[in-house]
């Protein structure tokens, strides 16, 4: 019956397209069209319009959303710049409604002329905000996100359908090709999303039932296409590889898996109290990303529910306000049906690493008082086109309110401060974060001698750390298109230091004369973790074989 209504409703579609799109475009400005903003630009609003050749658009795109996959024709106009021969479907799962006019857009650029783009892009993603009176969560998210791990662009738009103004959105940098060449170098390997819109048929009676995106290892490599939706041409192998891994071989599983970068993602879940994610019920809403050294790389999605919009961790019933407040940072590290979390975690090592990303996402974000500041600034941004949105689903004084204050009687959504401020002081004074980690200093690599005709043909790296350290790494590569490899750093026996301190060298080969080290150090001591430099995900030390050889 619903492939019937489906078909039904198809021929609809194809008579009333008919004639009415013109030729293709590309990029062709409208008449007084000022120069095109970019299209993720922070300081200004954006404005989409589509025009679908339909006047019952809703009914339309409601039953390609609900019994299919595709999409209808539109013409789109993107700041002013217009293109024909896209297309446009609703998408969301959670945040998905029937008969809404305000639902998430999913806009394909390309869909009749692959090389048609909007600035390099050829999807555009329209969060409509769920459960997000404050309208800042997806924002903000990404924002901090970004400062620690690849996170998509995000900005302001208003959308306009057949000249009708349905409301704000937010436009959400996708995961695909501009992406992943951004963020990795390639976009040649494995993609996959975790969660599916439409579960496969014939799906093998030995699977695990409900799992969803948990990683967790199965025999039958079909028991993963019911959890996973795969963006590549293949995979598959490789995604249950590294399940077996995480199941079999802990210790190996940084062979298949950014360690590191996953338990950034980790944090900043707990942080954040993203719980439409892993680090919630149905373990959802991220991407993994085979990178060129054959690494699978975690990236997030969807974090319109993130501040505790919402609330279940997959134990019980939804979190109160205390709860969510004081939630565990160590969540799910004893739960055997997230290894992702709890293999990870059993690392003495791995787990000093993750509760350091909290201690720094928490410091640099919340206890300054950032997030309150800038969401101010997001907010302000929007308030007249907020206004102006007579799809909005909640009001102007829910809006208003949003940031410092519970929202609606069924949903509960935590105002931003009401919520992260007594978070950002309970993590503050958990025990878990509370051991003083070593602070690395006085880092040097050794330059080659005055009157020393020999030149360097390696790097020698030394550093001190207090707080009785225990060991101390060098983190290193000599290409930016490299994995980072790990090297355990000597201990030296050097005269004069202060109790607590000691100092350590490591040396590395160069592989050429013009080589360049990228490295970071870590020392560890019996309680934590203490990085150099702090912001070693975006910049870390660098230098130069030629320069030490002046």
């Amino acid at each position: 019956m619903k492939k019937a209504l489906f078909l039904l409703l198809l021929p609809v579609i194809t008579l009333t397209t008919s004639g009415l799109l013109p030729s293709a475009v590309y990029g062709q400005p409208t008449a007084n069209t000022p120069q095109s903003r970019p299209l993720f630009d922070k300081k200004t609003v954006g404005e989409i319009r589509l025009t679908i050749p339909t006047t019952d658009w809703v009914a339309a795109l409601d039953s390609l959303r609900i019994y299919g996959t595709e999409s209808l024709p539109t013409s789109v106009v993107i700041d002013g710049l217009r293109y024909d021969g896209a297309t446009v479907r609703f998408r969301g799962d959670k945040s998905y409604a029937k008969g809404l006019k305000r639902n998430p857009f999913s806009i394909k650029l390309n869909n009749s002329n692959l090389a048609q783009n909007h600035q390099g892009y050829t999807a555009i993603k329209l969060s409509a905000a769920v459960r997000d009176p404050s309208m800042v969560r997806e924002m903000l998210y990404q924002e901090i996100a970004s400062k620690y791990m690849p996170a998509s662009q995000t900005a302001y738009t208003k959308l306009f359908v057949n000249d009708e103004y349905i409301g704000v959105y937010v436009d959400i940098e996708n995961i695909d090709k501009p992406f992943l060449e951004s963020h990795f170098g390639t976009f040649t390997g494995a993609l996959f999303k975790a969660g599916v819109t439409v579960k496969p048929e014939n799906i093998p009676p030995t699977c695990k039932l409900n799992i969803f995106g948990s990683l967790e290892y199965e025999d039958n490599l079909d028991c993963y296409k019911s959890n996973f939706e795969i963006g590549s041409r293949g995979g598959w192998t490789e995604l249950q590889e590294l399940t077996r891994k995480l199941a079999q071989e802990p210790a190996n599983i940084g062979q298949v898996l950014d360690v590191d970068r996953t338990l950034w993602m980790l944090a900043l879940n707990n942080v954040m109290v993203n719980l439409n994610s892993y680090s919630g019920k149905s373990s959802i809403n991220y991407f993994l990303y085979r990178d060129g050294n054959n690494r699978f790389q975690p990236i997030q999605w969807d974090l319109n529910l993130s501040f505790a919009s919402y609330k279940n961790t997959g134990s019980g019933s939804d979190l109160d306000l205390k709860a969510l407040q004081n939630l565990d940072p160590l969540l799910h590290a004893d739960n055997l049906y997230k290894p992702l979390i709890s293999q990870l975690l059993k690392d003495p090592l791995n787990k000093k690493i993750y509760l350091a990303h909290i201690r720094q996402i928490n410091e640099e974000n919340f206890l300054n008082g950032f997030y309150e500041k800038r969401a101010q600034e997001l907010r302000g941004m929007i308030v007249v086109p907020f206004n102006d949105d007579k799809n909005k689903t909640y009001s102007y004084d829910d809006f208003q309110h949003s940031l410092n204050s519970t929202v609606g009687k069924k949903s509960k959504i935590p105002g931003l401060t009401e919520l992260m401020a007594k978070r950002a002081r309970f993590l503050k004074t958990h025990p878990e974060l509370t051991k003083l980690p070593p602070i690395v200093s006085g880092v040097t690599v050794k330059g080659r001698a005055k009157l020393e005709n020999q030149k360097l043909n390696a790097f020698m790296v030394s550093a001190k750390a207090d707080k009785y350290p225990l060991r101390m790494y060098l983190y290193y590569r000599l290409s930016d298109k490299d994995a980072y490899s790990v090297m355990n750093m000597s201990e030296e026996n050097t005269a004069g230091l202060p109790s607590g301190v000691k100092a350590f060298t490591a040396q590395i080969e160069a592989n050429g004369s013009d080589a360049v080290l990228d490295y970071y150090i870590l020392a560890e001591n019996v309680g934590a973790a203490g990085f150099l430099p702090a912001s070693y995900t975006k910049e870390p030390f660098k230098i130069k074989l030629s320069e030490l050889n002046k």
